[in-house]
């Protein structure tokens, strides 16, 4: 059988990821602000968005540089200073309009695959 993402399953399953998952990151910055570590946690507790620290802190780093979150540094009682993230306005604005989106998206995709069954 021929598959169009060369590499198996991992692969595909990592294009997917790439997709969402910085909208995911949005969506755990809306209820508080974290520290990286906690971000990779959380996520990697999600079925499917199983994730590393090498992917987190990147995209954290891009999401900065795009206005879409900033940091700051807090003293930690267990260990060094942490950089905690918060959404930014924008941030927020790109989440809502990803929110509004998602539905029609998926839907969409399911509709298509459900049709080659």
């Amino acid at each position: 059988m021929w598959y169009m993402v060369v590499g198996g399953t991992e692969k595909l399953l990592a294009q997917m990821r790439r997709g969402a998952i910085e909208y995911c990151v949005l969506a755990l910055l809306m209820t508080e602000d974290r520290y990286g570590f906690e971000i990779t946690r959380e996520l990697s507790e999600a079925d499917g968005l199983v994730t590393s620290e090498g992917t987190v802190y990147p995209l954290l780093t891009r999401l900065r540089t795009d206005g879409l979150v900033d940091s700051y540094w807090q003293e930690s009682t267990e260990g060094p200073p942490r950089r905690y993230y918060r959404v930014t306005p924008q941030g927020k604005s790109a989440l809502k309009s990803f929110i509004e989106q998602w539905p029609r998206f998926r839907d969409s995709v399911d509709d298509i695959l459900s049709r080659g069954r």
